[in-house]
């Protein structure tokens, strides 16, 4: 048997970098279907979602978008189907999984400090009294530092911006190094700076660490750049794929069973005529 020489590792190197398709999928779901009384939110529904892929999850209000994260939080029964992280059925409290709500601004008054927020991250789910080792004020000023919080971390969270808020939200789902990264309208009521800086520190995250992210966003704009695939929900219906692929008259129209235009301009994407209810409207895809 002959030794790997230099032409061998010459070879190797020539080769394409592994893509996010060529590992095992984090994140499965298998013929998963949803609805609330006579109304189907989605059925059928197949998606695996692999280390550092990046998946925006788009659809009008009541489209069941943030029932499909609770279905991969395990904290939303589905009708039928499975949802696997890992190979494993998901469940409440799954500490491979990271979770970054909707921007809700805290109170003003509010006494808790910007790192007591991140601790509860690295020590919430303990049971007990609360206690802070050595090692947790470490991995709190760690997180802190790798979101740009550090300068803030002991101001009360009342004191502080949506935006900052929101920066230490993202330091605590890092907590315990999360495989797979669920974002339920991360940048709602965020202006555009904030919305910049939040979306780099979740791509970073993806990156650098190969972490599957799933985006929920009215607005796929301001992560665009960043998406690889796009999954759409209308109508008890999906598609799923590239965003050029998906974000497109034809497909759309197609999917919501009506004319819809996908306009672009100045590098935006807006989908106009989608109809939602009795109503129709545009809305910022």
């Amino acid at each position: 048997m002959t030794r790997p020489g230099a032409r061998d590792r010459a070879e190797a190197s020539a080769r394409p970098a592994a893509t996010p398709a060529d590992r095992p999928p984090v994140l499965s779901i298998r013929g998963g279907a949803l609805g609330f009384g006579d109304r189907v939110l989605w059925s059928g529904l197949d998606l695996e979602v692999h280390p550092g892929e990046f998946i925006a999850v788009l659809g009008a209000n009541g489209s069941g978008k943030t029932s499909l994260l609770k279905a991969m939080l395990g904290e939303q029964r589905l009708d039928s189907g499975e949802v696997l992280v890992d190979g494993h059925p998901a469940h409440r409290g799954h500490r491979r999984i990271g979770y970054i709500p909707q921007q809700k601004i805290v109170a003003p008054g509010t006494p808790l400090r910007g790192r007591d927020l991140v601790a509860l991250g690295v020590n919430g789910h303990r049971y007990g009294p609360p206690f802070t080792t050595r090692s947790d004020r470490l991995r709190v000023d760690a997180l802190l530092a790798a979101v740009g919080a550090t300068h803030y971390a002991d101001r009360p969270l009342g004191s502080l911006s949506g935006g900052e808020q929101q920066r230490l939200r993202v330091a605590q789902s890092l907590a315990d190094d999360p495989a797979l990264l669920l974002c339920d309208e991360p940048l709602m009521s965020l202006d555009l700076h904030h919305q910049r800086g939040v979306s780099e520190l979740i791509d970073a995250r993806r990156r650098d660490h190969a972490t599957a992210v799933v985006f929920v966003t009215h607005d796929v704009n301001p992560v665009l750049g960043m998406v690889d695939r796009v999954l759409y929900l209308a109508h008890g219906r999906f598609t799923i794929g590239e965003p050029d692929a998906v974000l497109r008259s034809d497909v759309l129209s197609a999917l919501y069973g009506t004319p819809v235009e996908v306009i672009r301009a100045r590098g935006r994407i807006i989908v106009v005529g989608a109809p939602d209810g009795d109503h129709h409207h545009e809305v910022v895809a």
